[in-house]
């Protein structure tokens, strides 16, 4: 029988089944455009703040004003106490408290360093990290002033305690993510994991029907032709319709949520045929080793979050127990999210990733041979009872 006519046969499996087509083309369309929406914000803003003024000197408002046009916090409350403050807090009414002590203008005008306190929702780490992240940059300013205005009475001209009111200047520049947001870095990783899950759900599908098919007594081309040609062409099909699809993800989409890209079109091109062959193979090994169809997206969607903590893009790999780590390296999105992330994200050169790209090219060749001696073991067993009936 010619290639031909397996790739027909290929093709009409896969076109004809309504699953595979909504995970591969849906799937992959819908999580474009739903996953990114939480992130487009890219960090929390404008938290609500209660403050506890006990000064209420003209200083103590002028810090309450400036905290309250910082874009990371608002002025909602102002409580008479900090009691007060506190059950609001506790209630969830505000996200964080401000606590101006008494004497404040008085203590910093004689030179001293009046102690303003700050607290924050700890339980929602974003919403703490951005209310203190407001009130330390307000109150640091207003410090930076007082520093600048003694100078002067001193008789330092302006321009010298400008510029030298700290000993030590900080100039944070970030070097992977300009925008300091989620969407940059989150979102590459993500999509790199959603090409991998939906290509296994797809190429398992075909492999899981014929199994069903099989076990209700029906017998196909998958019993007939040789099982290393019916698996060249899965394999290469799967890999060739994910090719574009690729591109949305890497192209449109990126463009579209402002996603930093800095790899050659050749170094993403290198890097994405060993993933869609080394996932589309592990898609046929898991089709290959589940009786009923269904259980693959189920096995799937149950295995998605252990990985996306083991992959080291959420949770550190140092804390990682060693064995998670190493099972976690016959996934290939292991070394496709590492490898696609510095390559793309981190502008590293491709023979900085290449360990990941061999990895990828190694897990290609072990999941094609397993698949493919797990499809000559259904042969084998489809030829027993024959042979015994001989």
């Amino acid at each position: 029988m010619s290639w031909r006519h397996i790739l027909r046969l290929e093709l009409k499996a896969i076109f004809t089944n309504p699953a595979i087509i909504f995970t591969v083309f849906g799937g992959v369309l819908i999580y474009s455009l739903l996953y990114p929406l939480p992130y487009a914000k890219q960090l929390p803003r404008e938290q609500q703040i209660a403050v506890v003024n006990l000064d209420n000197s003209a200083i103590s408002r002028k810090l309450v004003r400036m905290v309250d046009a910082t874009p990371q916090v608002q002025v909602m409350r102002t409580a008479s106490g900090l009691e007060e403050a506190k059950r609001w807090l506790l209630n969830r009414d505000v996200k964080g408290i401000l606590l101006i002590p008494e004497h404040f203008q008085r203590d910093l005008m004689l030179g001293s360093s009046p102690t303003v306190s700050f607290s924050g929702d700890a339980a929602l780490f974003l919403v703490y990290g951005t209310v203190v992240e407001g009130l330390a940059t307000a109150t640091g300013t207003l410090s930076a002033k007082a520093k600048v205005a003694r100078m002067v009475v001193e008789g330092d001209s302006i321009a010298l305690a400008a510029e030298q009111y700290s000993s030590v200047k900080l100039s944070m520049q970030p070097v992977f993510n300009p925008t300091m947001g989620y969407i940059n870095y989150i979102v590459p990783a993500v999509f790199v994991f959603i090409l991998h899950q939906t290509l296994i759900i797809g190429s398992g599908l075909v492999s899981a029907t014929q199994n069903e098919a099989r076990t209700r007594g029906e017998h196909g081309y998958w019993d007939s032709l040789p099982a290393w040609k019916i698996l060249f062409v899965r394999v290469t099909l799967f890999s060739l319709i994910y090719i574009p699809l690729c591109a949305y993800y890497f192209g449109l989409s990126f463009d579209t949520y402002g996603i930093s890209r800095l790899a050659s079109i050749g170094d993403m091109v290198a890097m994405t045929l060993p993933f869609l062959i080394s996932v589309a193979a592990f898609g046929v090994v898991v089709g290959e080793l589940l009786p009923r169809k269904e259980l693959v997206t189920v096995v799937v969607v149950l295995s998605s979050l252990p990985l996306v903590f083991s992959m080291g893009f959420v949770w550190p790999v140092s804390a990682l127990p060693a064995p998670v780590h190493w099972l976690v390296q016959l996934v290939p999105a292991t070394p496709a999210i590492n490898g696609f992330l510095r390559l793309n994200q981190m502008g590293a050169s491709f023979e900085q990733i290449s360990g990941w790209w061999l990895q990828l090219w190694g897990l290609a060749v072990f999941y094609v041979l397993i698949a493919f001696g797990l499809m000559l073991k259904k042969r084998r067993q489809l030829m027993q009872p024959l042979k015994s009936m001989h």
